[in-house]
């Protein structure tokens, strides 16, 4: 399986989060990917994939998956309980 990234993600939105203190790697973002705490899917029908950050906040990833390519659209921090009240 192949994980890749769109310039979105990549160029914007992990420096962005490092800027406001969230050192997320893609190593992070990957486990994420491949090892969720949850699933769900976006109001655009892609999947997401959660994972913890801390005690208050989770990671969200948004992705597509076309046969052993993972692509990472976009990620981003939210307070815990946003997303998993809706699983």
């Amino acid at each position: 399986m192949k994980i890749i990234y769109t310039k979105h993600a990549l160029k914007d939105k992990i420096p962005a989060l490092k800027r406001l203190g969230w050192n997320i790697s893609k190593n992070k973002i990957e486990i994420t990917v491949i090892n969720p705490k949850w699933k769900g899917t976006s109001k655009h029908g892609q999947e997401t994939a959660m994972s913890l950050v801390n005690k208050r906040h989770i990671l969200r990833v948004v992705f597509r998956r076309e046969d052993d390519i993972i692509t990472v659209i976009t990620l981003h921090i939210a307070r815990r309980g946003k997303y998993e009240s809706t699983l």
